[in-house]
């Protein structure tokens, strides 16, 4: 990797939390509940403190209700994507995140096939059980440590990282960048700066794995097609620096958000040591409850009703997931975080054509993760002797420590 890819020591732990840190132990669900019992969509954007029609922007609606929201990301006639070419794409390039069908749908099936069933039970035991091992070989033997900093942050980059054949060398000043391209909406030059310096750095393992594919997650991106038509190299770069955000992001903070509710629900936590076959259920309770990315954008194409309310052609539309995934109308008790509630599908991976393409990834990652740190820590539990953990934040949501002890 280039020289001056890390130009100084900050940790990219501590610069993550200070780019994306939230006002203390602070939950949006009051008043996502209000809003949501008064209309299950509104005009404008409250819960972002947004104003949603300021002379000169485009109007502004947000759907809090299961019902509005599943409408919004499976209505493709009436609203688009579009519109994450105007912030995410400046750092990620054209990418699969703003594609409608049916460009979306020709894209997805190609990229697709990097992450087939085969391929999941593959990294499984060859990459990610062995990264979590190896990190939790660091700590041990300490007796306590924070989860977040020392695992559950790091560990989803580092298997991004493994998954793309990428140099172990290499990890940390990939993951700084990373940081760095996952903040932009705090600093946008830098994630641009980062999003040039990663697509340099693929640029020549690219060409490589043309020539010589491998094992490996880039190797089946150059190769794979679908009704003869491949990825372009660009088209490629785009999807490696979409994986960052997406997988890495989304996947530290679900699975923190379900160690914290294991941790505080220890009834539930020691059902799921005594039968790991619970682990699915967990898993889902855990987005559902606390849904790690709480909002994502449409654009209405034409003159819409969701629940209603008429939304003008051009309209900036919010879907609220986490509002969503806690309707009264759909579960018992939504606030409540319980593992045995009975299933039903949530919203914490959105729904329709643009369902989170690494979501079975995720799930294997968490499940491999927690099942590794019960097995390896007795008696695993919150240290008594730290602050309190919370889980904070109103577009992303996680707990930013888990102080454990354990033996």
């Amino acid at each position: 990797m280039v020289d001056d890819v890390v130009v100084d020591e900050v940790d990219p732990f501590e610069e993550f939390s200070r780019a994306m840190g939230a006002s203390g132990d602070f939950s949006p669900y009051p008043d996502l509940a209000d809003l949501r019992a008064a209309a299950g969509v509104h005009e404008g954007m409250p819960d972002m403190g947004m104003p949603g029609n300021e002379e000169g922007m485009p109007h502004a609606y947000t759907a809090y209700s299961y019902n509005a929201v599943n409408a919004v990301f499976t209505d493709t006639d009436h609203f688009s994507s579009g519109g994450y070419s105007e912030v995410m794409g400046v750092v990620l390039g054209r990418s699969i995140l703003e594609m409608d069908p049916p460009e979306h749908r020709s894209y997805r099936s190609i990229l697709q096939q990097a992450f087939t069933k085969v391929a999941m039970q593959r990294w499984e035991s060859e990459l990610v059980a062995p990264l979590i091992n190896a990190t939790i070989d660091r700590f041990e033997a300490d007796g306590k440590v924070d989860l977040v900093r020392e695992l559950l942050f790091p560990f989803p980059v580092a298997v991004i990282a493994a998954l793309l054949g990428l140099p172990a060398a290499d990890l940390p000043a990939f993951h700084r960048l990373a940081v760095e391209l996952i903040g932009v909406t705090v600093d946008m030059d830098r994630a641009a700066l980062a999003s040039a310096k990663l697509r340099d750095y693929f640029i020549p393992i690219l060409a490589e794995r043309r020539a010589n594919p491998q094992q490996d997650m880039i190797s089946v991106l150059a190769t794979a097609e679908h009704d003869g038509q491949q990825l372009t190299d660009e088209e490629i770069y785009s999807f490696l620096r979409l994986l960052l955000p997406a997988g890495a992001e989304t996947t530290y903070r679900s699975s923190s958000n379900l160690l914290f509710g294991l941790l505080t629900h220890t009834d539930q936590l020691d059902a799921l040591r005594a039968d790991p076959g619970l682990f699915p259920q967990a898993i889902e309770e855990g987005v559902r409850w606390e849904t790690p990315l709480l909002i994502v954008v449409r654009t209405s194409t034409t003159e819409v009703e969701v629940e209603g309310v008429i939304m003008p052609a051009g309209s900036t539309v919010i879907t609220n997931m986490g509002a969503a995934n806690h309707d009264p109308n759909r579960w018992d008790d939504p606030e409540q975080f319980d593992i045995f509630r009975a299933r039903k599908p949530h919203i914490g991976f959105a729904s329709g054509p643009h369902m989170c393409l690494g979501m079975h990834l995720a799930r294997m990652e968490t499940q491999v993760a927690l099942g590794l740190l019960f097995d390896r820590l007795p008696n695993l539990r919150i240290d008594p002797d730290a602050p309190a953990p919370f889980i904070t934040g109103t577009l992303f949501r996680s707990p930013p420590r888990l102080d454990v002890v354990w033996g």
